[in-house]
Parts: structure tokens; sequence; C-alpha cells
């Protein structure tokens, strides 16, 4: 049986409880953070990746529906059987923010995708962004979403002041900014902010770009730079870091949890302070053969194999111990998938 219709319409709401009836399924896992209601058949987990929604994107909607999304989202955590957080920091989001018993929570943390650990860019990788994409200078690197929170304008700002003071020491004349994200046609200020900072030569907007490019920017990257102002876990960096690429990131929220001691930490909201700390970390070469080891054994902590085991060991033991795992289809059968994280 196949579920067609929409996760939030009536008909979706019947069509997916009669197909766990049909299963006889013991166990759900809702991979996100949800305000549906969920009388299911057999217990179900939950999977948070961050609270974000319930602190910024409701502004603009009214006091009454602001309550009923967030008593429904609280109802939906209250009743699941066990909650999986990508993170202490979204663990202990969850826990102030919708009073949620400490040990009902537990932290099973992102991983990076696996084709960031196919090795470093070859000269035909080099050759092949030159060529498609116009890259053949030094530049730092943002990728991610383009959304309020991710701080983009304040990376912009810290850019131009940087190359300021490249300028007046004479050094990277040719340093550019690179911005790979999907969304800059919401966030039109960012336009405004390059023209206004006297950048406009020096920062491009790349839109979206596939995994297996994206690792050849990582790689060929001088900084990574993720000043986000709250992540509930923050895979960019981790990417980033798999390449040996030197990480600025956000002093705040789940970032020097992911991060650890393999990235320089700023004050997100601080402008200055991210461009001192672009500074250091492009001129000085031991701080940064320094990050590149770190950052390889950091980003080794994180791996889907061992989420995945205890992922699977919380389904037995919401289960009693009866849940079994499935074997797996024959090879010519297709499987359906759902990506479980969160967009960069």
């Amino acid at each position: 049986m196949a579920l067609t219709a929409p996760e939030a319409s009536l008909a979706g709401f019947l069509g997916f409880r009669r197909i766990l009836r049909h299963e006889h399924c013991q166990l759900v896992h809702i991979p996100h953070l949800s305000w549906m209601p969920q009388s299911l058949p057999c217990p179900y987990v939950i999977t948070v990746h961050d609270v974000l929604e319930h602190m910024s994107r409701l502004r603009d909607h009214s006091g009454l529906r602001r309550a009923a999304h967030f008593h429904l989202t609280r109802r939906v955590l209250q009743r699941a059987a066990r909650i999986f957080a990508v993170s202490n920091f979204t663990k202990q989001d969850v826990e102030a923010l919708f009073r949620i018993p400490s040990h009902k929570i537990e932290v099973v943390y992102n991983a990076i995708d696996e084709r960031f650990r196919l090795g470093h860019a070859t000269d035909a990788d080099r050759q092949f962004i030159a060529e498609r994409y116009q890259v053949n200078y030094p530049f730092l690197l943002y990728a991610g979403r383009i959304s309020p929170h991710k701080n983009v304008g304040r990376i912009i700002e810290a850019f131009s002041a940087l190359k300021a003071e490249l300028e007046k020491e004479g050094k990277l004349p040719d340093l550019k900014l690179i911005i790979i994200g999907d969304e800059l046609s919401r966030q039109p200020e960012l336009r405004r902010t390059v023209v206004r900072s006297a950048v406009q030569n020096d920062v491009r907007f790349l839109g979206f770009v596939p995994i297996e490019v994206l690792r050849i920017f990582y790689d060929t990257a001088k900084i990574f730079v993720f000043p986000s102002l709250y992540e509930g876990f923050g895979l960019g960096p981790l990417e980033a870091m798999s390449h040996g690429t030197p990480v600025v990131t956000s002093n705040t929220t789940s970032l020097p949890e992911v991060v650890g001691n393999a990235a320089v930490l700023v004050n997100p909201e601080n402008v200055f302070e991210i461009m001192r700390a672009l500074h250091r970390v492009l001129l000085d070469q031991a701080l940064r053969d320094k990050l590149k080891q770190r950052g390889y054994e950091q980003g080794a902590r994180f791996s889907w194999e061992a989420s995945a085991r205890r992922v699977l060991q919380g389904y037995r033991e919401v289960t009693g111990g009866n849940w079994r795992q499935q074997p797996p289809p024959p090879a010519d059968q297709p499987v359906a998938a759902i990506r479980q994280e969160p967009p960069r």
C-alpha cells in the first residue's frame, strides 16, 4: 500500500493509519518535528533536528495560530515513546521549551554524507570548477541555506572589512567570497548588502550545486565560514573538516558541541570579530595546519553507522525487545527512502 495524499490533509491522516493497521506495524519513526496529531495504532518515536520554527518562523502568524501550533507540537512530543535529538543543545531546547522530561530524550548525532569522505580534489576536479564556474582564484566559502538565521549578511560585511585590511597589507588581492545556496531569490537584501559593502566584484552567488561539485569547493576553499545564529546540529562545518579546510564558526547553539576544538569560534553578531578570525586563519599557517588535523579527528567522531545502531537499539527498547529488523528487499525491488538530515 502507498500513501498518495498530502501528510497534512484529512485523507493523508486517515490513509496513513489504514496503512499502519494493514501492515501490522509495531513502531513508527517520524523523522522530523511535527505538529500533526499522532493517533497511531502503535507507538512512535520522533527525531528533532531543531526547534527554530517555534522561535522565529511563526512571528508573522497570529497569536492564536502560534499557540495552537505550539500546543499540538508539544502534544506530539509528550506522546512519543522516545525522542531522538541530534545534539545536546537540541535536547536542552526541547526540554526547556516543551517541558519534556530529560530521560525521554536521547541524543543521536547526525553525520555527513559519505561522498564527502572520498578524498581530496584532483587536478581534474580543479580544472572542472575553473572551466564550469570560472573559479581559479583563492576564495572563502559559505554553503548552506540562504535564510536570515544563517547570518549571510554579516559574512558579506566581514568579508568587506577583511578585503580592506588585506589591501592595506598588500596581501591576497584576488581573494573572493563564494556563497552556495539555493534560496537567494527570497533574500534580495543580500544583494543590497554586497553593493553597500562595495564588494560587487568579489562576492559570487552560485546557487545550488550537487554534492559531487560541492565537495570540490569545500576542498579548494581557503576557509569555510559559518557564523550561523542558530543550528540544531550544523553539518556544513563537519563537511568542510572532512576535506581539511579550516572552519570559522559561531560560539553559540550546537556549533561548539559539533566542532569541538577543531574550529575558530566567534561571536556571530560581531562583524569585526568574524573578520579578525578570518584574517588570522588566512595568514597563520601553523594555525591552519592545526585546524586541518583536528578537523579530521573531529569529523571521525560522527558516523551514520554508530547513529543507526543507537536508533535500532531505541526501537528495541520501545517495543520491549519484540521489534525485529526486516530483511532487505530483493535487489530488483525499489525502496522508498527518507533523507533524515535537515537542510543545510
